[in-house]
């Protein structure tokens, strides 16, 4: 008995650190879906309607980057540059696709990303897939997490589909250094 308790101590403690380390928030916000931010670094999300590119500013994040394709059903990549310029973000649109990444999206996302001026950035696409998964690559590339530690963090900021957690990981075995 004294073992199973002590097993279930170090389990309850480790899970308690892993919280502690990782501060996402899920938010309701007008004209975002499935908003999840980090602490005060990043939030990821699913679409963003320009109408809510004021409320981002206001939430006092820098930029915005769009990983939607302009052709997806529901993407207004010309209303939301506009309404980013308007209230003064920076926006950058790298559309990726969910079912074929290609890896050069994710070299710019990289270097944009770690832009100076580019932080605290919400990244978004239809519902947040690509963008935790672009997260959890500048994790490991930029940040030099583990990929358990980063994914797990990627895991709470959105759902990661299959294709796009094969790509992400793939990604990072090719480009670790």
């Amino acid at each position: 008995m004294k073992p199973l308790l002590s097993l279930l101590a170090i389990v309850m403690a480790a899970v308690t650190i892993t919280a502690a380390q990782s501060q996402v928030k899920k938010e309701a916000v007008p004209g975002i879906t499935n908003f999840a931010r980090l602490e005060s670094t990043v939030a990821c999300a699913g679409a963003v309607t320009p109408s809510a590119v004021a409320e981002i500013k206001k939430m006092g994040f820098k930029a915005i980057f769009n990983l939607r394709l302009a052709t997806e059903q529901g993407a207004d990549i010309e209303g939301e540059t506009a309404a980013a310029k308007a209230a003064g973000i920076n926006f950058v649109h790298l559309p990726l696709s969910g079912s074929s990444p290609d890896p050069r999206v994710v070299d710019s996302f990289l270097e944009a990303i770690t832009a100076a001026g580019n932080q605290p950035a919400l990244i978004h696409c239809a519902s947040g897939n690509r963008a935790s998964a672009l997260w959890f690559i500048k994790r490991v590339i930029v940040d030099k997490w583990d990929t358990d530690r980063a994914m797990a963090e990627a895991t709470e900021l959105g759902a990661m589909s299959q294709t796009m957690k094969a790509f992400a990981l793939d990604y990072v075995q090719t480009h670790k250094k």
